[in-house]
């Protein structure tokens, strides 16, 4: 696994810099993969799963952006769309599965769903159609307690799998899990207040 360090700088207006530092991570070609023999390839010849670092992974974001300096003093506001991570933590691998365009509507629709007013300005919220797809999140890898975990080969196939199994299941069948869950859930906290309390 490479890692490296992006650094992206913008002069403003003399003194004043704006520096934007994130670590980026490249996967390892035994996780692409594994990634690629379990889930296949889209129409595009890409696979339907990939491993992205939370750095890493930009999306278009529009709005209102304030630009600062380094202490923390404004200087400019601009309505504008900008490319920002999308994944939070940024420091732990996500597993994304790719959307055909025709899942996020027509073009049209696109733009009347993520048009957004600021400031007097329309602005594509979401950034530009995405005409080839886009790649949306399904899994965070980490630990019990959110703690980072290496991503290996055998890591991403479970994960692509369990997806994969996960996807023919009807939505009738995921309700009823649920509420059994739940149901559970109720019968275990129930049991627990009766012996707090003595009953």
């Amino acid at each position: 696994m490479t890692t490296s360090f992006a650094c992206e700088a913008i002069l403003v207006t003399p003194p004043y810099m704006i520096q934007i530092l994130r670590e980026t991570q490249d996967v390892a070609p035994g996780v692409a993969r594994a990634l690629l023999l379990a889930g296949g390839v889209n129409r595009f010849g890409e696979a339907n799963y990939r491993a992205v670092w939370g750095w890493s992974r930009l999306d278009w974001i529009g709005g209102k952006w304030e630009d600062r300096n380094a202490g923390g003093a404004l200087i400019r506001e601009v309505v504008e769309v900008r490319r920002e991570p999308k994944y939070v933590p940024y420091d732990r691998w996500h597993i994304e599965r790719w959307m055909p365009p025709e899942s996020y509507g027509s073009p049209e629709e696109w733009r009347r769903a993520t048009i957004e007013m600021v400031g007097g300005r329309s602005v594509a919220a979401l950034g530009p159609y995405p005409a080839r797809g886009d790649w949306e999140h399904c899994f965070t890898l980490a630990g019990p307690r959110g703690e980072f975990v290496q991503l290996t080969p055998a890591a991403a196939r479970h994960v692509a799998r369990a997806i994969e199994a996960g996807r023919g299941v009807s939505s009738a069948r995921k309700r009823e899990a649920v509420e059994e869950r739940v149901r559970r859930e109720e019968r275990a906290y129930d049991a627990y207040a009766e012996a707090a309390l003595g009953e």
